[in-house]
C-alpha cells in the first residue's frame, strides 16, 4: 500500500463553507499531497489557493482524516492521511481550477454543504470545524 501525507483547508466565510465538485461528481474540500520540504500548513494554504483561487488565513487546526482507495493508475491501494486546517476567507471571488479536475464549487450555507458533501467523515469534519470556528470568533481570537 502507498501511504501519502496530505493537507487541506476547511474555508469559512461568515456562515458559509467552500466546497468543490470533482470530476467524479463528489463534493469535497480542497486538499493535496504534502511535497517534500513543505509543511502541512503551507500545503493547505497552497492547495486552497490553487484549487479555489481564494486567499485564506489559517485560524486553527481541525484534525486529521484518513481514507483508502485503489489507484487504477498505480495498480495498488493508496492510503491518504490528511491534516486539516480551519481557514477563513474575507473575499468571495473564487476561480475553480478546472485543470485540476474540478467542475463546480463555491460557498454554501453550512446545512446545505453538509447535505452536499459526499463522504461522511468530511460532513463530520465540517460540522465540528464550524462549531470550533464560531467559538474562536466569539472569543475574538480571529482578527478581522
Amino acid at each position: 500500500m502507498l501511504f501519502r501525507n496530505c493537507a487541506g483547508g476547511i474555508v469559512f466565510s461568515g456562515e458559509k463553507v467552500f466546497l468543490l465538485k470533482n470530476n467524479k461528481g463528489e463534493w469535497v474540500l480542497p486538499k493535496g499531497k504534502i511535497r517534500k520540504g513543505f509543511l502541512s500548513v503551507e500545503t493547505a494554504i497552497e492547495r486552497v489557493k490553487n484549487e479555489t483561487g481564494l486567499d485564506a488565513n489559517v485560524v486553527s487546526t481541525a484534525g486529521e482524516t484518513c481514507y483508502e482507495f485503489f489507484s487504477l493508475s498505480r495498480q495498488k491501494p493508496v492510503c491518504n492521511e490528511i491534516t486539516w486546517y480551519i481557514m477563513e476567507s474575507f473575499e468571495n471571488d473564487f476561480e475553480i481550477n478546472k485543470e485540476e479536475g474540478f467542475t463546480d464549487g463555491g460557498f454554501f450555507n453550512i446545512s446545505d454543504a453538509i447535505e452536499k458533501i459526499t463522504y461522511s467523515q468530511d460532513k463530520s469534519l465540517v460540522s465540528l470545524s464550524y462549531k470550533k470556528y464560531l467559538k474562536l470568533k466569539d472569543r475574538e481570537v480571529i482578527l478581522a
